[in-house]
């Protein structure tokens, strides 16, 4: 199904199509690596992504986050889904979660992760996740940015977390996704364990212990080499072998941090109960620090080896904190996204906004900061335009926008445009703004519907981010507005939605009520 080309053109394309094939583009092309941190709140950093610092930022130290803000651009609303999968499936294939189904967390073929209600049923979701090839059902396909990257000459690296399709799906393996090299990552959406010690979840006999035990890092069992730095070692050994091979290349450096369990990286543990923290915020501030170390060690890789300047750096999370209170494996409440309110899972802004930073030599300007909103299945076309690649055909329809122009400044395209999120799930915490529902963000408002109740929240974000002014009541010709854009978007990409177990009717969309 081809349409017109869209050649790095600014129009909304969830209704185009690219025409695909090997575009001419110089030899000069850019490395480009993508920083993608699992469940990384707004503040769990040094570097502040608000108006003013917060006690977060005083108590992390991300000294290498600072200085890839120095030398690119920040910016401060930057989207995501709340839950891992849904984000990560977006990102791979250009579409909001509404158009690919994955609106919730994939584990195991054919089961879904959804909690139980006494009230709604949840919709048969893809919970085998996204795939480049049919045959699998609840499966959404999709040909991934990383194909079209590793068909255009780059050389294509995967090190860590994956979580794209259930176990045994086509989907769980990197290698089915364009990525030449995979180091570590499968169908599971976190670690066992970081410790080594512990053989990141493998017995002595090499038998997995969980279907959380992270492969292929046998070489570190017991050497006290803590996960994020056995992650990063491994990272660093596929560059030097990328560097012999004198072509551009994409590492997709994913780490499992600082997703549960909060295993203490013993490197920076004691700085951090030096500075009153608890055993359990310590080793959490431990996590944060470890990955920021990561990421200056692929930053001195590229400085000593001489890629820096022509590699395009992107730093992202995947959800917001979690900040949700005992849950999982019954952890205790360890961070906080304030200003934000709750966290992952959330449709409030503490788990769907996230820390972004993008340094491109010669093209963004460094030190600068972008406060215009874009959301994650904007990184497909715009990695893709990155490349030089503009001439493509893939079986899915792209929303996503590239936002490579707001890294020119030459255009703000998010003035005037709509983002949307929906979850038809139930992700199975308790907390504000968790539960099924759909969301829109248009300019200043942010509308969210919740599916059970019928309620809709309106939020004027720029001057009220932490969303304690619900103004729906004073504004029923916004809410009438955006309920409408709401509800024909969610039709046109054949989004989901929870029906009432009482009457089996579906709960009514966003502009019925």
């Amino acid at each position: 199904m081809n349409k017109s080309l869209l050649t790095l053109s600014l129009i909304p394309i969830a209704s185009v199509m690219h025409t695909y094939g090997t575009s001419h583009v110089p030899d000069n092309r850019p490395n480009i690596i993508l920083f993608l941190v699992d469940d990384m709140g707004w503040q769990d950093t040094s570097l502040p992504f608000w108006t003013q610092r917060t006690m977060y930022n005083e108590r992390y130290e991300t000294p290498n986050m600072e200085k890839l803000a120095q030398q690119g651009m920040m910016f401060t609303q930057a989207y995501a889904s709340s839950i891992s999968s849904p984000t990560r499936c977006s990102l791979m294939t250009g579409c909001n979660a509404s158009r690919h189904r994955v609106t919730n967390w994939t584990l195991r073929k054919n089961t879904k992760t959804d909690a139980v209600s006494n009230t709604l049923e949840v919709p048969d979701w893809n919970y085998n996740g996204i795939a480049q090839v049919h045959g699998t059902n609840n499966t959404f396909i999709a040909t991934s940015f990383v194909q079209l990257l590793k068909d255009n000459g780059y050389h294509t690296i995967h090190c860590g977390k994956a979580h794209w399709g259930a176990i045994d799906t086509p989907g769980e393996s990197p290698y089915h996704f364009g990525f030449e090299t995979n180091i570590a990552g499968h169908a599971a959406g976190g670690p066992a364990t970081y410790l080594s010690e512990r053989n990141y979840g493998y017995d002595e006999a090499g038998n997995s212990t969980s279907l959380f035990s992270v492969p292929g890092l046998e070489k570190y069992w017991g050497t006290g080499t803590f996960m994020t730095e056995a992650l990063t070692q491994e990272a660093l050994k596929a560059l030097d072998k990328a560097k012999k091979y004198n072509q551009p290349f994409y590492l997709y450096m994913s780490h499992y941090a600082i997703h549960v369990p909060i295993d203490k990286d013993v490197r920076f543990y004691d700085k951090y109960k030096k500075k009153g923290l608890s055993d359990k915020e310590a080793a959490y501030a431990s996590l944060i620090e470890g990955m920021d170390k990561s990421l200056g060690d692929i930053m001195d890789w590229l400085e000593k080896n001489g890629e820096a300047d022509n590699t395009i750096v992107i730093f992202m999370s995947d959800n917001g904190g979690y900040a949700t209170g005992s849950g999982w494996r019954d952890e205790p409440l360890y961070t906080q996204n304030f200003p934000l309110k709750c966290g992952k899972g959330s449709a409030y802004e503490g788990g769907i906004r996230e820390p972004m930073i993008v340094r491109w030599p010669g093209t963004v300007q460094p030190g600068t900061r972008c406060n215009d909103y874009l959301i994650i299945e904007d990184f497909y076309p715009s990695i893709l335009e990155m490349a030089g690649i503009d001439d493509y055909d893939v079986p899915q329809e792209i929303d996503g926008i590239s936002f490579v122009p707001l890294l020119k400044q030459t255009k703000n395209h998010s003035q005037g445009r709509s983002l949307y999120w929906n979850c038809p799930n139930i992700w199975g915490e308790k907390g504000p703004g968790i539960g099924p529902s759909c969301t829109i963000r248009k300019d200043n408002w942010k509308m969210i519907y919740f599916y059970e109740t019928g309620e809709k929240e309106l939020y004027d974000i720029p001057n009220d981010t932490e969303e304690n002014n619900n103004v729906a009541a004073l504004y029923p010709q916004i809410i009438n507005k955006l309920s409408k854009e709401l509800g024909k978007f969610l039709r046109q990409t054949n989004g989901q939605r929870p029906s009432f177990k009482k009457t089996g009717k579906p709960c009514p969309w966003p502009d019925e009520i």
